[in-house]
């Protein structure tokens, strides 16, 4: 071609990337946005943390002093998991890492909004 373009040429330099998903897109949003405390570290790793019966039935909603208030969808969910809680603080610090520490939670019976 005379003007000096050419159909099999390489451009190496300024590849196009192929689409990537909708979901790696909004969870890479999501963590750019999200505010920078100890609240919603632990609400970003809780359901995986605790798993998918107890994130079903409380959420973090709360933090004061590194200790998270949970609200419970009844009083036998916050008894049982204030009997849990021990073990659920050492699983949250494992997710958490090192950067964040939860010292304790707090459960009371709350509407369970997300």
């Amino acid at each position: 071609m005379p003007d000096g373009s050419s159909l099999g040429g390489s451009r190496s330099s300024s590849r196009r990337r192929g689409p990537r998903e909708l979901g790696y897109a909004i969870s890479s949003l999501r963590q750019e946005l999200a505010p920078r405390t100890l609240l919603a570290s632990v609400q970003e790793c809780w359901a995986r943390t605790v798993g998918e019966p107890v994130s079903e039935q409380a959420v973090p909603v709360s933090e004061r002093g590194g200790t998270i208030t949970v609200w419970s969808r009844s009083s036998v969910w916050a008894s049982e998991l204030s009997m849990l809680s021990d073990a659920l603080v050492e699983r949250l610090n494992r997710s958490l890492g090192e950067e964040r520490r939860v010292r304790g939670l707090k459960f009371k019976v709350g509407p369970l909004e997300r």
